[in-house]
């Protein structure tokens, strides 16, 4: 079974406006409101390709509501645990240019931490758990490191794709797949964004050393890097009109692991992972997956070796 868990939950509200004007009304032409957070966003890409998971993490008043009946009528199972407050709502601007407000999210109390923490404690063994996004207030970077040690324990695969500064400190720990992207990559080791390709690749196997099995770089318009000690790929990702890119690396996250559990080569993997992460851009929200197949044409996969000579 897979788990995701969401720190940090939200409703993303998606706008369109001809130009944005200060001190002035601006009028949409477009809006859209859609349960988000990470973990959530990989949830909802699983279930649209036929795979079941559970939602985990922290949600409140109205708005979390919101996120878990969404979830529900999408089949998809939740556990999360509520508390007070609001749970925030984002909103992202396509206007001449691309415009991201988020916002913090409730307190989340230390009872409510070890709430989460005992529910991930229960996941059965050989369980994959994907962990995602921001902290909310409250939470400590430590949590992450507190949420690797069970899973080591308890032989679950975690999978992290956040920028808490802690995902170094999992390590030891040996977490199945971490998924940062150029910036956070850089910023793990303290180094200047951006980073060049083959830097990436240097700071992407030294996780590698350090405990990583495997690590997956998202690069954006660059398409991605993936790194394990028996395969090292470079992804290209098919060019077209980016209209919200907050969703696109969740989406890449949820395909490569799901096309894996569906028994994919680890190239179709990451070649759908690609492209449907590429779809999401291009889309206000998560893709409906039915520009996948063309864009998949547009998708190579090569040896890093072979790539950088």
């Amino acid at each position: 079974m897979i788990y995701t868990c969401t720190l940090n939950t939200a409703i993303d509200l998606y706008v369109a406006v001809k130009e944005l004007k200060p001190d002035t009304v601006n009028r949409t032409h477009d809006e859209d409101y859609q349960p988000n957070g990470k973990g959530v966003n990989v949830s909802i890409m699983l279930k649209k390709l036929g795979i079941d998971s559970v939602s985990l993490g922290f949600i409140a008043g109205f708005s979390g509501k919101y996120i878990e009946d969404s979830l529900r009528d999408l089949g998809i199972k939740t556990d999360f645990v509520k508390v007070d407050g609001i749970t925030r709502i984002n909103v992202f601007i396509n206007s001449t240019e691309e415009y991201k407000i988020v916002n913090q999210g409730p307190m989340i109390q230390p009872n409510e931490q070890e709430q989460l923490l005992a529910k991930i404690k229960a996941i059965p063994a050989n369980s994959i758990l994907i962990v995602s996004g921001s902290l909310p207030k409250g939470v400590p970077e430590s949590i992450i490191i507190d949420i690797a040690k069970i899973c080591e324990e308890r032989r679950v695969k975690l999978v992290l794709d956040t920028s808490v500064s802690t995902v170094i400190d999992t390590l030891p720990y040996k977490p199945f797949l971490l998924k940062p992207n150029e910036e956070e990559l850089a910023n793990l080791f303290h180094k200047q964004h951006p980073l060049s390709e083959s830097e990436l690749i240097k700071y992407g196997m030294k996780l590698l050393k350090k405990g990583a099995q495997h690590v997956l770089v998202s690069r954006g318009k660059e398409g991605a890097l993936f790194l394990s000690k028996k395969d090292l790929l470079k992804a290209t990702s098919p060019l077209g009109q980016v209209v919200n890119t907050a969703c696109s690396g969740d989406a890449m996250l949820a395909t490569f692991i799901g096309k894996q559990i569906q028994k994919h080569t680890l190239e179709d993997a990451l070649s759908h992972a690609v492209a449907t992460g590429a779809s999401t851009a291009f889309s206000k929200g998560l893709s409906d997956l039915t520009d996948v197949p063309d864009l998949l044409e547009e998708v190579t996969i090569n040896p890093i070796k072979e790539a950088l000579t």
